[in-house]
């Protein structure tokens, strides 16, 4: 299986593609949401899980990898409009939902060959990753942006489902720099970074994979935790992350 930073690499590469049709990184997010739902529901009903599906039958993951072309755009849009009509969590994930890929080979790809082919319940790897809040601005010649503001929440800090849960204390710091009080007064601190529209441009492909501290997870091995601690923090994760799943998916009977 892909390592998980691998793994979101090539997922966010094909967003590159799509939003050459138009598809913007919101769109995308949502259809990766309900795509991830529908093929989790699948192995969650299979061993070693065995578990009954929330997906009602012929609107699940294993008829939709099966069909191309016209076929799978038009049975994808007819699952997510049968989903959203659904009572209970089921209908709340797929309210209003709509399929934004029309191209129906690109749909495909992203269904069967970034999507089947990795075994998603069992992706127990660390993944980091920036989370941007930007508000919704009508498309004029001049970018609305001046300044982007970033809270590295991620380097030298590891949080996990069970031993070391993120508390609403560890986000403290982070507010009081982002003072929503007054946003135009803010600081920089050793976590808490400005970078202008034009430093954000220079950047290839205006990646906005940002970090300035020294992370130590990049030091040599003897630095790590020994293979046995890490084994365990991965399989806690891996069974809070199932037994939140299970939880979901009795919701939705």
């Amino acid at each position: 299986m892909s390592t998980s930073n691998a793994l979101v690499q090539k997922l966010w590469n094909y967003c590159n593609v799509l939003r050459d049709d138009g598809l913007s990184y919101g769109d995308y997010v949502e259809q990766l949401t309900f795509l991830l739902f529908l093929k989790m529901a699948d192995e969650q009903s299979r061993p070693p899980f065995n578990k009954p599906s929330a997906v009602p039958k012929g609107f699940g993951w294993d008829v939709l990898v099966k069909l191309d072309g016209d076929d799978l755009e038009t049975h994808y849009r007819h699952t997510l409009e049968e989903l959203g009509k659904r009572k209970g969590m089921l209908g709340i994930i797929f309210r209003k939902a709509q399929n934004k890929i029309q191209d129906p080979a690109k749909l495909r790809r992203l269904i069967v060959d970034l999507i089947d082919k990795e075994q998603w319940s069992s992706l127990s790897a660390d993944v980091k990753a920036n989370v941007l809040f930007f508000d919704r601005k009508p498309a004029q010649e001049k970018p609305w942006t001046d300044k982007l503001w970033i809270y590295d929440l991620r380097t030298n800090l590891h949080f996990t489902l069970k031993e070391s849960t993120l508390e609403r204390s560890d986000l403290d710091d982070f507010v009081a720099c982002y003072n929503p009080k007054n946003r135009t007064d803010r600081q920089e601190t050793d976590r808490f970074k400005s970078f202008t529209y034009a430093e954000l441009a220079k950047r290839d492909k205006v990646n906005l994979d940002i970090f300035w501290l020294k992370d130590d997870a990049l030091e040599e091995s003897a630095n790590l935790p020994a293979p046995g601690v890490i084994a365990q923090e991965i399989a806690d994760d891996l069974e809070t992350a199932l037994e939140q799943f299970a939880t979901i998916a009795n919701d939705l009977k």
